[in-house]
């Protein structure tokens, strides 16, 4: 297996010298941060993060005022006192995206955030001390007790609410079949999961690096080389 700083080299090759990849390298969070979210910005996310899937992410994002507004600023609590007719009345309002199913995993996802605070202090608090080596397990646990969070979505909404965590992008995919790992076509097997943990296990241990940063070098190493205006989204 491939040590990951033979990895780190080809993307900063690609990416024009490690300067200009370090520049495109999120900033992660630390914990205490992650820690002191607040429960109506997890739901906030979470929302974000289903109705972007499938769908584009930039008119998903110029709507969100709207989102904010209608859904009650995501405050959990309140949106769960909400009776039937509200959450009727959002199937045509044309604030949001009026997409049923994404809509009803608000209400779902409220009593998810809601009973999770209850057991943790703040679902904030939770994610900050799920064990960072398990990421997969934690991935399985939002899909289970979650609405519409599995999958990418699930990924996507761990980087985006600022927990050190990786993506398995197609391009990620494609850097750890190129170190050597056996993985299957789609690498979303328990097994390839769980592979892949150890995988990112290991590179964590050897340089030091967040999993946010193994995961971006590593989708920067390979596959297309995306130019600078589109590493936002990548």
């Amino acid at each position: 297996m491939s040590s990951f700083d033979k990895i780190q080299k080809r993307a900063a090759k690609r990416k024009g010298g490690e300067k200009a990849l370090q520049s495109l390298l999120p900033k992660v969070n630390p914990k205490n941060k992650l820690s002191r979210l607040s429960d109506d910005r997890v739901l906030s996310e979470m929302a974000k993060r289903v109705f972007s899937a499938g769908f584009v992410w930039k008119v998903v994002e110029n709507k969100w005022p709207g989102f904010e507004e209608v859904f009650l600023g995501f405050d959990p609590t309140k949106l769960l006192k909400q009776p039937n007719r509200f959450w009727d009345a959002l199937g045509s309002n044309e604030k949001i995206i009026r997409n049923a199913q994404k809509i009803s995993s608000v209400r779902k996802n409220a009593q998810f955030v809601v009973e999770i605070a209850q057991e943790h202090g703040s679902f904030g608090k939770f994610l900050a001390d799920w064990p960072i080596q398990d990421q997969v397990g934690l991935l399985d646990f939002l899909s289970k007790r979650g609405s519409r969070l599995g999958g990418n979505t699930g990924q996507y909404f761990l980087r985006f609410i600022g927990r050190d965590s990786f993506i398995l992008s197609s391009d990620v995919i494609l850097c750890l079949r190129d170190v050597g790992l056996p993985l299957s076509s789609t690498g979303k097997s328990k097994k390839d999961l769980a592979a892949i943990q150890k995988q990112f296990n290991t590179w964590a241990d050897e340089t030091g690096l967040s999993y946010t940063h193994i995961s971006r070098i590593c989708a920067f190493s390979i596959g297309e080389n995306y130019s600078a205006e589109m590493e936002e989204d990548y």
